[in-house]
């Protein structure tokens, strides 16, 4: 299946340099469910931006490429019901032995649960802050 240019995930809506990695990383709002670990920062920008930390503990370059593959379509197709404006770093929980790689429904219920979850605890702190 060929994907529109309008149905691609932007370069802008990627996190690409460390220094963005360090920041969200920093903050420590963390969420996780069984399949995903989610780390959450506001970001500098209204989009929403997407990271992810994919181990050698998810399995050999196959499995995390398509752990990678997986994630990015999930975030790409939720990306207009996602909250504005955060950076989002996504780490996969290692499933067991053998390695396993989630479905796509699997993965975009566990990334709209978590985002919505990150983003109570972001504005929960930011007004404990002020």
């Amino acid at each position: 299946m060929l994907l529109s240019m309008s149905n691609k995930l932007p370069k802008s809506a990627r996190l690409l340099k460390s220094e963005d990695f360090d920041r969200v990383f920093r903050r420590h709002c963390i969420v996780s469910d069984d399949l995903l670990v989610l780390h959450a920062e506001q970001g500098i920008s209204d989009e929403t931006r997407l990271g992810l930390v994919v181990s050698r503990k998810c399995g050999n370059a196959v499995m995390r490429n398509r752990w990678k593959r997986i994630l990015r379509e999930a975030f790409r197709l939720l990306r207009s019901e996602l909250p504005s404006g955060i950076d989002l770093v996504i780490i996969p929980r290692r499933t067991g032995k053998p390695a396993t790689v989630p479905s796509l429904e699997q993965a975009q219920a566990s990334l709209s649960g978590l985002a919505g979850r990150a983003e109570r605890k972001l504005a929960a702190a930011s007004k404990t802050s002020s």
